[in-house]
């Protein structure tokens, strides 16, 4: 070979092993880099190539898929989007995913590993699975019946399965349709617009991811943490909480809403039914701030990973405070704040003879031969009083439904245990209150743990007269009412 073609020869072995090593050096070192630049729609192509696994409600899909017959081939559908909008979340081609469509992507779009047989084979030849499905386990019935009770009105409610921590209706009002910008059109980008201009704010996830004052349904909370610490020994014998109660530390005293609490001495029951501030704010410094947050933290509060699988946002109740605050915190002001889900599952360890349950949102996972991939099983998350304590507790609550503020919530031939709310807010209290009530209900003459516990809240209903009674208790007595039926 002539010296000018051994040059070349060179020089084109030289090209080649640049091109091979620049290969290597993109395919190795910045594969990851490229895929999830932004610009690179393979993935996002290959997401949307097959239709979407399903989230269920019972046996029924509230997901379905439908062809584009656009570069994404396939589209997100929802049932009946704005009823379970507070559980799907969305899916969206333009937008990404949220709450279940979020923590389980992988499974309902079909590259969980966990969904294939040949996991290693399916790798290398790029074989796509098709998506899983994700069973909730929502009642229907109960999800029909927080929805048709919060109407037009601006609030959410939680129902869990006390024995279980199974969350029975999740549900949050204004609610919103996800289908409506799932797509990637120009239609789909005005209905997200539209929803992120909206001052009513539909996407908020009230049931989960907003806290409210909880007002007297924290004095739930209080009861049980004088009786798990010996502050109070006999809910009807007198409490020894002066009146006026003047805050320590302070010249103002704390303020009850009826008269009827204006005496020295009130017992721990008639407190409760009468919703008395200065017998519950009392009995919160005497508990102390450190066993009051102990208590409150038994029940969810102060949780920032509380995941059912969505996170949930962080209850409060502040760890440090002096005790003017404690008391003010412990008839549910101050800094107290809650998602409903939280109240819910205070009413439901109340329910459960003291035992927390973690509450869950998802029953199982599945293949779409619907093979289990993974069952969920239930968890305990405190034990936050004693059997015994938790009995009084629930008397308390039966008593406050019985002869108190909760008689809207009375359901015939069942049990019911409740607590109403009305929390001021805003400055000077200037705010529409919100409307709260908690409780959990079972069939007259039951033993066991009741079905259900139930927490509602009402941020805005329009109307003048504001109160947890009054709106909050008929929502949750029709909840409870459809678990009881059988829902």
């Amino acid at each position: 070979m002539s010296t000018t073609g051994r040059r070349a020869a060179t020089f084109c072995l030289l090209l080649i092993l640049a091109l091979i090593g620049q290969a290597s050096y993109v395919q190795v070192f910045q594969a990851r880099e490229l895929d999830d630049n932004p610009a690179n729609q393979r993935e996002t192509i290959q997401r949307y190539a097959q239709p979407r696994g399903n989230i269920l409600v019972g046996a029924e899909p509230v997901t379905g898929s439908a062809p584009t017959g656009g570069r994404y081939a396939y589209k997100r559908t929802y049932t009946d989007g704005p009823a379970y909008a507070a559980v799907t979340g969305y899916s969206s081609q333009t937008y990404g995913n949220t709450q279940i469509e979020g923590v389980d992507d992988s499974l309902l779009s079909g590259t969980d590993t966990r969904l294939a047989s040949w996991a290693l084979w399916d790798a290398i030849a790029r074989r796509q699975n098709p998506g899983g499905d994700v069973h909730t386990t929502l009642s229907k019935a109960a999800q029909q019946a927080a929805l048709k009770g919060l109407g037009g009105q601006t609030g959410a409610v939680a129902a869990i399965e006390p024995a279980t921590g199974r969350i029975l209706a999740l549900a949050s009002t204004p609610s919103y349709d996800p289908g409506s910008f799932a797509g990637s059109s120009s239609a789909d980008q005005d209905a997200w617009n539209r929803l992120q201009a909206d001052r009513n704010q539909p996407m908020l996830n009230r049931a989960l991811r907003q806290i409210y004052p909880p007002g007297s349904t924290f004095k739930v909370v209080t009861a049980a943490a004088a009786l798990a610490n010996g502050v109070v020994t006999d809910i009807n014998a007198p409490t020894g909480a002066p009146y006026p109660f003047v805050m320590p530390g302070t010249t103002t005293a704390l303020v009850n809403d009826t008269t009827a609490c204006d005496a020295p001495g009130q017992s721990l029951d008639r407190a409760m039914v009468l919703s008395c501030n200065s017998v519950l704010g009392w009995l919160g410094t005497q508990v102390g701030l450190e066993r009051m947050t102990a208590t409150a933290a038994a029940f969810g509060f102060n949780d920032a990973k509380l995941d059912i699988p969505v996170r949930a946002a962080r209850s409060n109740f502040d760890t440090e405070m002096n005790a003017s605050q404690v008391a003010l915190s412990s008839i549910g002001q101050y800094d107290t704040a809650a998602t409903p889900l939280v109240m819910a599952m205070v009413a439901a360890g109340v329910a459960n003879d003291g035992k927390v349950m973690h509450p869950q949102l998802v029953d199982r996972l599945t293949r779409s031969d619907g093979t289990d991939v993974q069952v969920m099983e239930p968890a305990v998350y405190r034990q936050a009083l004693t059997p015994a304590v938790a009995r009084q507790v629930r008397q308390l609550m039966t008593d406050v439904v019985e002869n108190g503020t909760g008689r809207n919530a009375r359901i015939a031939g069942a049990t019911v245990g409740g607590k109403t709310g009305t929390a001021q807010q805003g400055v000077d209290n200037s705010g529409i209150p919100y409307a709260w009530f908690v409780s959990w209900a079972a069939p007259s003459g039951s033993t066991g743990v009741p079905p259900v516990a139930v927490a509602v809240v009402i941020a805005d209903s329009g109307a003048t007269d504001v109160t947890g009674g009054g709106l909050a208790a008929p929502i949750a007595r029709s909840v409870m009412q459809a678990v009881l039926n059988g829902g």
